[in-house]
């Protein structure tokens, strides 16, 4: 079960460590030269535009969620934990800032490649597949439906975009251009062994992960290791089992544990009684739809670590 979640977070404010950078949910603090404090907030982006409420205890969910994950990973790659307690890196008054959202991690050369395993057709690559019947470069079989189950997984990388671009679905051999076959192959083979062997735990949890994204990046050796969050519901699209069948059969989309509640509210939403562009400043979300949004995510954490 879930650790109790300390106070709403939207943005921390340390004042005993550089702030390296400010993502959409991460805020990133140097500790020396080597290693880096990354503390989740509990921001909320949809349609890349962050929302102005936090969804209280996201951050400690994605945080536990993400090292419950690195835990059962770490025979298929090294990943960037140090294994040393957060609340080490700061000062007493700023503890309550880090606790059970924190990790306190290495230092690497980050990769420009964001490592996409799908096993099911959804999203995007239902998009892009209806479109030409293959996704990002790779071919798949005539007749496919929405959510199907793909006979194996692909990988379709991303090309990592500037701070508030959209990433660039690419091919597999751009991303040897990018990074040389080696590494190019190694990303990939790794990738999908890391999807293959979380899907199927996940699936004795009576859940499915469709697709995932995964961040690399060389330490001082230029050994491969696996960073930033991983496997967490916005980082992957997880669908209970109990509901896939009738999606499938209705053409549906499954139901998540993820923000897609905050994004089916924001498609109705009405800014001066227009609908909202999907530009900042984003509508204020209703209490009902904050709380709703915190319950799937507590939901996924629950049910994968019962």
């Amino acid at each position: 079960m879930t650790q109790p979640v300390p106070s709403a977070l939207h943005t921390s404010k340390l004042h005993s460590l550089p702030l390296l950078a400010r993502g959409k949910v991460r805020d990133n603090y140097a500790v020396g030269n080597d290693r880096i404090l990354m503390v989740a907030s509990d921001r909320l982006s949809a349609f890349d535009v962050i929302m102005g409420e936090p969804i209280p205890g996201k951050g400690a969910l994605l945080t536990q969620m993400a090292l419950y994950w690195f835990d059962k990973l770490g025979d298929i790659c090294p990943n960037h934990l140090t294994g040393e307690a957060p609340e080490s890196a700061v000062q007493p008054d700023e503890v309550a800032q880090v606790q059970l959202r924190s990790m306190l991690v290495k230092r690497l050369k980050p990769l420009p490649i964001e490592a996409v395993v799908r096993g099911y057709l959804a999203g995007s690559g239902w998009k892009e597949y209806q479109e030409s019947q293959a996704v990002c470069g790779v071919p798949l079989p005539a007749g496919l439906i929405n959510s199907a189950k793909l006979a194996e997984p692909i990988y379709t990388p991303a090309a990592k975009a500037e701070a508030g671009e959209h990433d660039e679905n690419i091919t597999f051999e751009r991303t040897v251009e990018m990074v040389g076959p080696e590494l190019a192959a190694q990303i990939r083979d790794i990738s999908i062994a890391i999807y293959q062997k979380a899907a199927a735990i996940a699936l004795t949890k009576g859940m499915i992960i469709a697709d995932t994204k995964f961040e690399f990046g060389l330490d001082e050796d230029g050994t491969l290791v696996l960073m930033d969050e991983v496997l967490t519901p916005d980082s992957s699209r997880y669908w209970p089992v109990e509901g896939y069948a009738d999606a499938l059969a209705t053409g549906a989309n499954p139901p998540s544990y993820d923000k897609q509640f905050v994004r089916d509210w924001l498609e109705q939403a009405k800014v001066n009684g227009k609908p909202w562009d999907k530009t900042a400043p984003a509508p204020r979300l209703p209490q009902e739809v904050i709380d709703k949004t915190a319950a799937k995510y507590r939901e996924a954490l629950d049910r994968l670590t019962a």
